[in-house]
């Protein structure tokens, strides 16, 4: 029995192509990366080996006598960010900002380089998806141009890390983190390997130098970013950047952030000069008339800790087909749906089951918070009897299957945030706290309070009203 035991290092050793799990036999699919077909034979079994206490590279002090100084975050520039970010990044600090292809991450960071870019601080550009001429054309057109900002298309992570010592940046940002690979590791540019390869590299070099770092990093079809999860948890903060490529408005929201809150978030307006910040973005979801239109009811939603006022508008029409077209752009198609089964049950408004119903809110925002049920609710009753809501009115409330509307947070700043903005009028749930002098405001218990601001008599009803004066007569 002993001649046939093989020694751990005759023993075969397995390792996963695609992210570099290692086993000692193999598998069909890696438990790590839940790749198909990508554990192979690469040598012996690795040694179990145990680790000795060493010699510290830095004594332990009393929490209070750690210098916090060396935390102090700079401004990149750019309010917006910097509102997302605490106050700007932080010496040493790793951040990953994510989105879509086209929603304009290259442009809000190239912006960025150039106003972080001082004699004191340079800053590096590491563009490995473009060439460098059409960076350069990009920095014309928005106007970002810089003596202390630092451009190299680079795809080789060693050739990289060559560029820090050559230019000693203290900003670098790279774009896009899938792109660049290490001649070091097997696996094409994007795989999890290279990709935990490559960011673990420049988190090193970037604690190492007290150098803040921005990375760019793709999503998947799902919105996911993509690559391992180790990659979000290996970085300080992680930011989403959000936006329909149809629409102005861009949104970056916090997602984990070492060095501040993650309920903040910044609004940047993309337009043919470049992006630039939103410091009083609900215009952009607004709609100015001077005459009340049926179908129209405006909210205020927070976006982490900022309020914002934005339009809901839906629209009714006799359906030519048995089955009524539901139609939304903004809105959760399953939140639409409750508020009219809300409506038809609760509301005694059954004309809604016959029609094609269109909603959606105005300048791109995607509402999603519970918040906005009211105002969608007013607005399908104030299209479906063609009568148009009260002009300055603004509705918040959440509202139940019951008809009954609930209590929502941040009502005071939503209506400080309304009555900034000129209106006069607001439908809230009970009980909403201390409101803004001069606005007028209307607590409601369930939909059929909230119903009361349309007239009595609507459209729907008046052919059975005039039967009803044909036949008095």
């Amino acid at each position: 029995m002993a001649a046939r035991t093989k020694s751990a290092k005759d023993r075969p050793s397995y390792r996963c192509t695609e992210c570099g799990w290692t086993t000692a036999k193999w598998l069909g699919r890696c438990p790590e990366c839940q790749a198909w077909g990508t554990v192979e034979e690469f040598g012996g079994a690795p040694a179990v080996r145990t680790t000795a206490a060493g010699r510290v590279s830095t004594a332990a002090v009393p929490i209070g006598q750690v210098d916090s100084r060396q935390a102090t975050a700079r401004s990149t520039g750019v309010g917006e960010l910097d509102r997302v970010l605490g106050g700007g990044l932080v010496p040493g600090a790793v951040v990953l900002l994510a989105g879509e292809p086209g929603v304009g991450k290259s442009t809000l960071l190239l912006d960025v380089a150039a106003k972080a870019a001082s004699e004191d601080h340079r800053t590096l550009y590491v563009t490995a998806e473009e060439s460098a001429s059409q960076v350069r054309m990009r920095a014309d057109r928005i106007k970002a141009i810089n003596d202390h900002l630092y451009l190299a298309a680079e795809t080789d992570l060693s050739a990289v890390l060559g560029h820090l010592d050559a230019v000693k940046p203290s900003l670098l940002i790279l774009d896009s983190v899938q792109t660049v690979a290490s001649p070091e590791i097997d696996g094409a540019p994007g795989g999890m390997a290279q990709v935990r390869e490559v960011a673990g590299a420049l988190i090193r070099a970037s604690k190492e130098r007290g150098m803040a770092t921005l990375l760019v990093g793709h999503v998947t079809k799902d919105g996911a970013i993509a690559g391992p999860r180790l990659l979000e948890h290996l970085v300080d903060v992680v930011l989403s950047f959000e936006g329909d490529r149809h629409a102005r408005l861009r949104l970056v929201r916090g997602v984990k952030n070492r060095y501040g809150a993650t309920d903040e978030v910044g609004c940047f307006e993309l337009h043919d000069e470049g992006i630039t910040g939103l410091a009083d973005p609900s215009g952009l979801f607004l709609t100015r008339r001077d005459v009340a239109v049926p179908g129209t009811c405006l909210t205020v939603t927070l976006e982490g800790k900022r309020p914002l006022v934005a339009e809901v508008q839906a629209l009714t029409v006799d359906s030519q087909i048995p089955s009524p077209r539901r139609t939304t752009s903004g809105l959760e198609t399953s939140r639409v749906s409750m508020m009219l089964a809300v409506l038809e049950q609760r509301g005694r408004i059954s004309a809604l089951g016959k029609r094609d119903i269109y909603s959606a809110t105005v300048g791109g925002v995607k509402l999603t918070e519970p918040a906005a049920d009211l105002a969608i609710a007013l607005a399908l009753a104030s299209a479906a009897s063609d009568t148009p809501l009260p002009k300055n009115l603004v509705a918040i409330g959440e509202v139940g299957l019951a008809g009954e509307v609930r209590r929502v947070t941040g009502v005071q700043r939503r209506l400080a945030e309304a009555h900034r903005l000129g209106f006069t009028h607001a439908l809230v749930p009970t009980d909403p706290g201390r409101v803004p002098s001069g606005m007028k405001v209307t607590e409601v218990a369930d939909m059929g309070d909230a119903l009361r601001v349309l007239p009595r008599r609507s459209r729907q009803d008046e052919p059975q009203s005039r039967q009803e004066d044909n036949a008095r007569r």
